[in-house]
């Protein structure tokens, strides 16, 4: 299930963002301060082209789906995620509420939002998220791609999308 975040989110927010697995598999890789999050926070919640809704798996809130650029003339929108990876792996529960995510991610954006088109950036090393969104019905836009400095390094950034024609679930 899919929610509005909260103020009472804010902090779990920060916490699972701050895991040092998803901060590697992020395009900005620093931890987030208590300070830059406050600020983020009131950001999101002013900007109508930004939403933050926190994913619910079985009963228990464990992430975080974003959608921003939010543009309802073109019915677009650029959509990431990440979950508690410490919480769900400790249950057992990590893979499944993934693929749970995605499924209410893409139900959110092509129905509640109305978007014609879904996409996201994926750093090109993290196969294992790049496969999933393509079993969803992704397709990568080679020409949206690009390198950027994540954390020192250059890496290879995949812009994924999805259109409502597209989609198959």
């Amino acid at each position: 299930m899919l929610r509005e975040a909260s103020q009472a989110d804010v902090e779990a927010i920060r916490r699972w963002r701050n895991h040092p697995k998803v901060r590697e598999a992020s395009i900005w890789t620093g931890a987030i301060t208590a300070e830059g999050h406050a600020r983020w926070w009131t950001d999101v919640r002013e900007d109508p082209a930004k939403r933050v809704l926190i994913f619910e798996y079985r009963g228990v809130s464990c992430g975080v789906v974003t959608f921003k650029d939010h543009d309802p003339n073109k019915r677009s929108a650029e959509w990431g995620f990440f979950l508690d990876v410490d919480g769900l792996g400790e249950r057992g529960e990590l893979v499944p509420a993934w693929i749970e995510l995605e499924k209410e991610a893409i139900d959110y954006g092509f129905g509640k939002m109305m978007l014609r088109t879904l996409g996201g950036r994926t750093l090109a090393w993290n196969k294992p998220v790049l496969d999933l969104h393509r079993r969803f019905g992704f397709a990568e836009v080679s020409e949206r791609g690009y390198v950027a400095n994540v954390g020192g390094p250059l890496q290879a950034v995949v812009w994924t999308e999805m259109t409502a024609d597209d989609r198959h679930l």
